[in-house]
């Protein structure tokens, strides 16, 4: 798969469909073929111009060690790095949990490269994360000690595909990436593009993401029943419908 470069660091990319473009962040811990195994881009891509793209320390993208490497600013220049190469003024955007945030940062620092803005299980009021984190170099420390914060009691509790899929990771990386969020909450009156927000009903956050939503001029919120954060990306067949029905209103 291709590369774009953003200051020295290769984000990869993919691309497939033909159509207005869209891009698809992932959430952490994720990759991009997870949009594809989830089944969003074989639904979106006879419409589309779908772009895939792995988040600096994930998937095929480099993976640096150094913190300052994961500022809110260099995961939007990695998007916009993106769309430079593949020579777009602008995209939709839609982005899940930390995609999610990505997705805020774009209205905040590429609000010119934003078509439509879909964010899904994330919020923009700041996040301020446990001291004495694991640094990574156990990985399954590292792992079960992330699992517990989001709710998931262990590794042994996920089935055997997605054990293996969160351990091919670099956990050091991904160490790394995991920190604190200042609050963006300043950028909500600023986002007059369409929007669309969504989170599980089960999900800890989703009161935070209905809130923001209420402060956007243009912007939807829909809460699915039933859905904990993990089944609101991956209950493709719950979550693709509505989110087609907005997308086709552009």
């Amino acid at each position: 798969m291709p590369y774009a470069m953003n200051d020295g660091i290769r984000i990869q990319y993919e691309v497939e469909g033909d159509g207005p473009a869209i891009v698809l962040q992932h959430g952490y811990t994720q990759k991009a073929k997870e949009w594809k195994s989830a089944g969003y881009v074989n639904a979106l891509k006879p419409h589309y111009q779908v772009i895939l793209l792995s988040a600096r320390g994930h998937g095929g993208s480099d993976k640096p060690y150094d913190r300052a490497a994961y500022t809110l600013e260099r995961h939007v220049g990695d998007v916009v790095a993106v769309l430079d190469v593949l020579d777009l003024r602008t995209a939709h955007f839609w982005g899940y949990s930390m995609g999610g945030w990505i997705g805020f940062g774009m209205a905040k620092y590429a609000r010119q490269r934003v078509g439509a803005l879909v964010i899904g299980g994330a919020h923009p009021f700041g996040r301020t994360l446990p001291s004495g984190l694991p640094d990574g170099s156990n990985p399954e420390a590292f792992l079960e000690d992330f699992l517990r914060r989001i709710g998931v009691s262990s590794l042994d509790a996920l089935s055997a595909e997605e054990r293996a899929e969160i351990l091919d990771n670099d956990c050091r990386a991904l160490a790394a990436a995991q920190q604190d969020r200042p609050s963006l909450e300043d950028v909500l009156p600023t986002m007059t593009m369409p929007c669309f927000l969504y989170a599980g009903h089960a999900d800890r956050v989703c009161r935070q993401a209905e809130a923001c939503a209420k402060q956007v001029r243009n912007a939807a919120f829909m809460s699915f029943p039933g859905l904990d954060h993990g089944a609101a990306f991956y209950r493709a067949d719950v979550i693709l419908p509505p989110i087609m029905t907005f997308l086709q209103t552009l």
